[in-house]
């Protein structure tokens, strides 16, 4: 019997071990995964600009005015 009771102790310290390293694995690619959250948000406002950017000089090479900045007719 009190080899069965070692059995199952030395089973449920290695199930309380594996558990430690999965809650540790999970936390760091939540970490890995928050970080790239902030660079994918980032990148897209910075891709939205440039495009915006690119945009209006592709307008103004073409010799258009940008919307907005028509002079109204009396001029």
């Amino acid at each position: 019997m009190s080899s069965e009771v070692e059995e199952l102790n030395r089973r449920v310290e290695e199930l309380e071990s594996r558990l430690a390293f999965q809650e540790d694995t999970l936390a760091q690619l939540n970490d890995v995964i928050a970080k790239q959250d902030t660079s994918i948000r980032w990148l897209v406002g910075r891709l939205k600009e440039l495009g915006e950017k690119y945009q209006d000089l592709s307008f103004e090479v073409q010799g258009g005015q940008k919307p907005g900045e028509e002079k109204p007719p009396h001029y």
